[in-house]
């Protein structure tokens, strides 16, 4: 099934504070935050869905949230 989320991986980013957020909310340590979550997105058993402006990625227990016009990684949480 195509997906335009993962035919755009490559553009998928956050910022700095998106950083701390995913960190925190994840207790990840010192990872690499990005090239996490486009892993996480691009397991074959990952849900991907979009509503409205937002991707949303359930896998492993969390959601990833990106926009769906800047690819920004808005935030990951467990659900």
């Amino acid at each position: 099934m195509d997906n335009i989320l993962i035919e755009n991986i490559d553009r998928v980013h956050t910022t700095d504070m998106g950083v701390d957020r995913i960190k925190r909310n994840l207790g990840l340590g010192e990872i690499d935050v990005v090239t996490w979550c486009k892993e996480e997105i691009l397991k074959p058993d990952a849900d991907i869905e979009r509503h409205g402006k937002n991707w949303y990625v359930h896998i492993d227990g969390c959601v990833i949230t990106v926009n769906a016009t800047s690819y920004t990684i808005i935030t990951c949480h467990k659900e």
